[in-house]
């Protein structure tokens, strides 16, 4: 279940536009001069410079090189390579594809072993491809059109049908996911995805949060996202973890995210709910 739409590398426009100017906005936007990029990549500003003004046609090799010393995402390397004119390096593998049983199954095996604490797999745009019952369980009560497949988690958590009600530190919480939402369009350039941030973005958003201070002292070591759930306040923090050196489209920007009780109390109750 993944989607085509982050960064759509093989557009007409992207090959026409050609590699030598797409390298040097990647440049630009890792602040890396030619001489630092040539120096990574065992070349010569020179030949650098040439490749940006069309002077020099890069190898296959290269572009694949640059592209690694500048942190190019996967998808943006196979639209390099395209606009070089070579093929696509990487495969885009459908996630329902049987080659990629093991990773399926090795994702639920996951989120379901993360049980009672709430745990998902989103792709590139925030599209939910797996979940567990400790996330369908902070859903309950939601309405239905927002359920309807595919779910996107961006969406889930930040409209006013959605969790956002009952998440009691909204504005704070709210500001660090469009904050990680700046950050991946930055890196990854994808329209969807910018499509998706102003969507949220244009959401109602309270003048202040109704955020009761726990019961006790509570050490938090990061920003909690403190959620109302049955007349309780539940605390999580959020952790995202993906696949290292994807050689994948689909896989590499597949993400886990689970949500780690932040408070004993939070731990007690989902452990009550979901033995």
């Amino acid at each position: 279940m993944t989607t085509a739409a982050p960064g759509t590398a093989a557009t007409a426009a992207t090959v026409g536009q050609g590699v030598g100017p797409l390298l040097r906005a990647w440049r630009e936007q890792r602040r890396v001069s030619q001489l630092e990029l040539a120096l990574r990549a065992d070349s010569s500003a020179r030949h650098i410079s040439f490749i940006e003004t069309g002077r020099s046609r890069p190898s296959e090799e290269m572009v694949l090189r640059l592209a690694e010393h500048l942190d190019v995402p996967v998808r943006e390397r196979n639209a390099l390579l395209l606009a070089a004119g070579y093929a696509p390096h990487y495969p885009e593998t459908p996630l329902e594809d049987p080659s990629l049983d093991t990773l399926r199954e090795g994702m639920e095996r996951l989120i379901q072993g993360y049980e009672p604490y709430p745990a998902l797999v989103v792709d590139a745009t925030y599209r939910v491809v797996a979940a567990n019952r400790g996330v369908l369980m902070l859903l309950d009560g939601i309405p239905e059109h927002l359920l309807e497949p595919p779910l996107n988690a961006m969406r889930l958590t930040l409209h006013p049908q959605g969790l956002a009600p009952r998440i009691r530190n909204l504005r704070e919480w709210r500001g660090h996911l469009l904050a990680q939402m700046e950050r991946q369009i930055a890196l990854h350039r994808s329209k969807a995805l910018r499509e998706l941030y102003e969507e949220v973005t244009a959401y109602p958003v309270p003048e202040a949060d109704d955020d009761t201070p726990p019961e006790g002292p509570v050490a938090y070591f990061a920003l909690p996202m403190r959620i109302e759930h049955e007349g309780r306040t539940l605390s999580f923090i959020s952790s995202i973890s993906t696949f290292n050196t994807p050689m994948d489209v689909t896989v590499a920007e597949l993400a886990v995210e689970t949500l780690l009780p932040a408070d004993p109390a939070t731990v007690k109750y989902l452990h009550s709910l979901i033995p």
